[in-house]
């Protein structure tokens, strides 16, 4: 059974970085042809596919969201980590990490992690 856990802050000041970590069991980070992918919906939208690293330690980036986000990962601890800088209040919702198999299917989920911005 894949497990996947979000930990971090859960509040962020304005501008400043916002570091969340996803810890895997069940499987590892490196195993072809998962990704691992973070996911957010802020409250009344829909989910946001924000951007995911892969086996081969790839990352793909929203366009959207590209000039401000890093993913990478610590394939000791299997996990991998979200980075997003210069946050604002737009940038508050619940985070999930999420197993994504070839980019496509979203099979793991964690629980998510709300994320608010505020000074």
């Amino acid at each position: 059974q894949v497990q996947l856990q979000e930990s971090g802050p859960g509040l962020v000041k304005p501008s400043q970085t916002l570091s969340l970590s996803c810890t895997v069991s069940g499987d590892s980070i490196t195993t072809s042809p998962y990704y691992w992918s973070w996911i957010r919906q802020s409250s009344g939208k829909g989910l946001e596919w924000m951007g995911a690293i892969g086996y081969n330690d790839n990352t793909y980036y929203s366009p959207s969201l590209k000039s401000r986000s890093s993913i990478s990962w610590d394939t000791s601890k299997n996990q991998f980590t979200l980075q997003l800088s210069s946050v604002t209040p737009e940038d508050a919702a619940v985070y999930y990490c999420v197993r994504q198999y070839k980019l496509s299917v979203c099979d793991y989920w964690g629980q998510g992690t709300q994320v608010t911005v505020s000074s």
